[in-house]
């Protein structure tokens, strides 16, 4: 396979940074991951791209970067209620809740239009309107770089929590996840509860929702609070909705009755950061090119120009302001390179 030196990384990641990789190949089939693996020892850093939708990009990457484009899907199993579909990591994550939907297979349609592979969606545990990939996933697979061959990991393996993983933890940059099997329902149970879905759905006159007028809900409500990566550069939510004990919210209510969380456990809540960020002044906020969206406080943006330093430093200032306000620390969701 060819490996590519000094490769501009600006049509590879949606925050639009053009940063240089020293090294760049891609793969798109199982053959050329041992190929890699063989010469992996030359690259003790390696770093894994998909759709480039989670990644700030603040320096030029010394190492490899690997661009997954191994494509399939695949039904590998049924039952009376169920199936279970198998997907490459390549596959664009939302393409493959469409076809989810297409076979009138249920539980991926409130994760529509999130950006990114189906290989990012385990590690980061993706999740939107009350739904989160765990949930529906069976196993992953990946290859081991150490080990030199393929792992296989169920679901209660993969040690998932709130936009993390053991793929985040453990096994960070030792495993290149190679697909997923989802577990589908043949029976959808609806989750509408979640935001503004059902507002969204009566909006659309749906008085008997199916996952594909939900699905369509998702996206109109996505469309209308989150920019277009290639209309602006953004990477969708930066900040991880933080998780607070119940007494600081109650705490906290006190002197902002209109403060927004919903409970994350038995003494747990989890506090929307788009409001404390909103709330501490940031909603459209700009710093030369670095910026935050004058629609959901939640996303920073690249107007044009801006270096990764530029809007990590300006994360900055926004985790420094919300924990002096509010007492909270917010948490990156975004990966920094």
């Amino acid at each position: 396979m060819t490996i590519l030196q000094n490769v501009s990384l600006r049509p590879y990641n949606t925050f639009g940074m053009d940063v240089a990789a020293t090294h760049f190949t891609v793969f798109n089939d199982l053959q050329q991951i041992q190929e890699l693996s063989s010469m992996a020892w030359m690259y003790p850093k390696k770093y894994i791209v998909g759709g480039g939708s989670n990644i700030l990009l603040t320096q030029p990457l010394e190492g490899l970067v690997i661009k997954n484009e191994w494509k399939g899907i695949a039904l590998v199993d049924e039952s009376d209620e169920h199936v279970w579909l198998q997907v490459n990591a390549g596959e664009i994550w939302h393409d493959t809740v469409l076809y989810a939907i297409s076979k009138g297979w249920g539980g991926m349609e409130n994760l529509s239009l999130i950006p990114g592979c189906v290989g990012a969606a385990p590690m980061q545990n993706i999740g939107a309107y009350g739904v989160e990939v765990k949930e529906l996933i069976d196993e992953v697979v990946a290859w081991h770089w150490e080990e030199n061959r393929f792992i296989a990991l169920k679901n209660e393996d993969c040690q998932f929590g709130y936009r993390d993983s053991i793929f985040k933890q453990a096994l960070k940059e030792k495993v290149l996840i190679t697909s997923v099997v989802f577990r589908l329902s043949k029976k959808p149970k609806l989750n509408t509860t979640y935001g503004a879905i059902q507002q969204q759905l009566e909006k659309m006159g749906v008085h008997k929702p199916t996952i594909k007028t939900v699905s369509d809900a998702v996206i109109a409500i996505r469309t209308s609070k989150l920019p277009n990566p290639k209309d602006i550069g953004n990477a969708g939510s930066f900040f991880k909705n933080p998780v607070i004990h119940k007494a600081q919210f109650l705490s906290l209510q006190q002197q902002y009755p209109a403060i927004v969380g919903h409970a994350s456990g038995d003494d747990t809540i989890k506090v929307a950061a788009g409001w404390l960020i909103e709330q501490a002044g940031w909603k459209g906020y700009k710093k030369g090119a670095a910026g935050v969206h004058d629609k959901q406080a939640l996303v920073l943006v690249n107007h044009g120009g801006a270096s990764g330093m530029e809007v990590y430093d300006l994360s900055s200032d926004i985790i420094t302001s919300v924990h002096y306000q509010f007492g909270i620390m917010l948490e990156r969701e975004v990966q920094i390179w």
